[in-house]
């Protein structure tokens, strides 16, 4: 699957990837589209066969604070929203951490990894001067390979203990701040996870800039962390905000789960993922934003969505009608939209022609398109009007592996020019290279 990975009217942040079995498991919050604040009342689970990323499962409402479709809510001391779950495996059960806004947290239980959960506890403990209550903000969680269970939790600080066999208990005395420092360069801000990788240990979070991953190891999960760097940034050529997510290595390949912004605002955000590598020292260099999601190349032959675009600049979004249609809208003369990466293959005498399908806004101008840079050379231009329809920009022979990247220019001259800077001159849908 390409970004976003999961259908495309399915909005989960804050992804916690956890391989149990033969599936591949994501546990996070849970969007809303359109949405003017963060999160809902309810948990949802998804998951794909390890030999098959294309085949994602939903498996429904797992756990919530309020009555949702059937599913009575699991907890009775608040109806507040939930953030930021996680979910481990022990000795035959699966453990689901929930973090409840404002209220406190709680542990749930199943005997399957995509639930439906049932309460456990509220989380136990005896912590003097413990600065969110009870809360356990955005809870991650490890089990070590001795057996012991830590948590990691924190929000312009971070903290952890360690966790008695039944997992919600607080072991008297693990109690630990500032295990992420929030000076530099560090700079701790949200979204714990936890990772063992042989015998390292990683903490990814996100720092104070928000729209970065980073993540730093220790020898112990206990620390000291050093800070290693950034794994990625959903603010590069993109509307960029929070992020949350974590590493999981699926059949060989390890994978940075993440989540972008749609809809012009810092909500209503979908789950992304990007190969990475993990290298003999341990670092993970930084990777790309791309459209690629699972897939080893976007195949230029077939409709590509335009909600599948990785560069957003200059204003434009993307946006949700309905469940059938997504496009980006608010392009201006000053936008680029881009995707990356498409394989064209290897034949170089057949010209291609880019067919785009808009909806108009009652402007007129071109359509540009560039390959790899979006300031390289200009490779082909076409005309677009003021109605909804399908325009075809012809190109030379295209082979090989490149990105794609389109601007548009309003096509103004008159006496009317200046009124038409900043319109929004058309709304993309999809489009497709034929020959």
């Amino acid at each position: 699957m390409a970004n976003p990975y999961l259908p495309n009217w399915e909005y989960i942040p804050d992804g916690e990837p956890r391989v149990f079995g033969d599936r591949i498991y994501v546990y996070g919050s849970h969007d809303r589209v359109g949405g003017e604040n963060f999160c809902d009342y309810r948990l949802k689970v998804w998951s794909a066969p390890l030999d098959n990323l294309n085949e994602w499962c939903c498996h429904g409402t797992v756990f919530s604070t309020r009555d949702f479709d059937g599913h009575k809510a699991d907890v009775d001391w608040t109806d507040n929203e939930l953030f930021a779950p996680d979910v481990v495996e022990k000795d035959g059960k699966y453990y689901l951490f929930a973090y409840i806004v404002g209220a406190k947290g709680c542990v749930a239980v199943s005997d399957r990894p995509e639930g439906p959960f049932t309460l456990l506890s509220q989380y136990k403990y005896n912590i003097e001067n413990h600065y969110d209550n009870g809360t356990f903000i955005d809870p991650g969680v490890l089990v070590d390979d001795d057996g012991r269970n830590y948590v990691y939790c924190g929000y312009l600080g971070s903290y952890m203990a360690e966790l008695k066999d039944n997992m919600y208990e607080v072991v008297e005395g693990s109690y630990k701040e500032k295990i992420i420092p929030v000076e530099e360069p560090h700079r701790f801000f949200e979204a714990c996870s936890p990772r063992k990788v042989g015998d390292r240990y990683y903490l990814i979070y996100s720092p104070k800039t928000g729209s970065r991953l980073d993540y730093a190891i220790s020898d112990s999960p206990v620390g000291p962390f050093k800070y290693m760097g950034t794994i990625i940034d959903n603010g590069v050529d993109y509307p960029g905000g929070n992020d949350h997510g974590s590493i999981m290595e699926i059949k060989g390949q390890w994978y940075v789960f993440y989540h972008r912004m749609t809809n012009g605002s810092i909500m209503s955000r979908r789950g992304c993922v990007e190969k990475i590598e993990i290298l003999p020292d341990g670092t993970i260099p930084q990777v790309e934003m791309t459209s690629l999601g699972f897939e080893v190349y976007l195949n230029p032959y077939k409709l590509t969505p335009a909600d599948t675009a990785c560069v957003l600049k200059g204003g434009a979004f993307i946006t949700e009608k309905d469940e059938f249609e997504r496009y980006i809208t608010m392009i201006t003369s000053d936008s680029v939209m881009g995707w990356k990466y498409f394989e064209f293959g290897n034949d170089d005498k057949t010209p291609v022609t880019l067919k785009c399908r808009i909806r108009g806004c009652g402007c007129i101008g071109k359509i540009k398109v560039y390959l790899d840079n979006d300031e390289g050379e200009e490779i082909g231009t076409a005309d677009f009007g003021m109605k909804d329809g399908v325009i075809s920009v012809k190109l030379p022979p295209v082979t090989g592996r490149h990105a794609l990247y389109i601007k548009a220019e309003e096509g103004y001259s008159g006496w009317a020019k200046d009124m038409f800077k900043g319109r929004n001159l058309f709304e993309l849908l999809e489009f497709v290279f034929v020959k």
